[in-house]
């Protein structure tokens, strides 16, 4: 006796999905440490992804789906958009950090507060229209009755609820581990300076 139909079509998903995403996540963050060149940086991008998937999961509970290749097809697009606008956010701290950095030779961690907040506050504009385009262009695949439908709604869920926990993860938790993380830095440059 053989299990056919569509537990047979998940077992096969499940078996692709095994290789295909921890593949992903691997490739994003090799690309990551090529653009920072710096692990600590990578990582905190990093920290978006699984952020960006516990919202689309989530919507997959609310609306009962499954997985399968076409949801996971969607997650690892969820995947891409969360790293991408994790890079914008550390793109604009390092920026505003490195200006303060100029600006004052002996930066303590109040100045590297300032820094953080006013790069933080420069990229919620840009990651809302982000957010506010995809979801967009997603919400009416979700409506949709059309031949495909069924599919594509798989695809679109997963990212539509990536994208509302994504953006809390990349405006509140990515300053919070930046500035840990450079603090960090001050400190220990600090205590150089003192053994000088």
């Amino acid at each position: 006796m053989v299990w056919s139909g569509q537990y047979e079509y998940m077992i096969r998903a499940q078996k692709r999905l095994m290789i295909v995403v921890p593949m992903t996540l691997i490739i994003i963050f090799v690309l990551l440490y090529f653009n920072f060149k710096n692990i600590a940086e990578s990582l905190i991008v990093m920290l978006s992804v699984p952020f960006s998937l516990t919202g689309g999961l989530w919507l997959m509970y609310l609306l009962g789906y499954n997985m399968s290749v076409a949801v996971g097809v969607g997650f690892i697009a969820l995947a891409g958009v969360a790293a991408e606008t994790g890079v914008v956010m550390i793109i604009y701290l390092d920026h505003a950090y490195e200006a303060k950095r100029l600006a004052q030779k002996d930066m303590k961690e109040e100045d590297l507060y300032d820094a953080i907040m006013e790069g933080a506050v420069e990229r919620v504009r840009p990651k809302m229209m982000t957010v506010c385009a995809i979801i967009a262009g997603l919400v009416p695949i979700m409506w949709s009755t059309e031949t495909g439908a069924r599919v594509m709604k798989r695809i679109a869920a997963p990212m539509i609820g990536g994208m509302v926990t994504s953006t809390v993860l990349t405006l509140i938790i990515i300053p919070i581990l930046y500035e840990i993380w450079r603090a960090r830095q001050l400190r220990h440059e600090a205590r150089q300076q003192e053994k000088k």
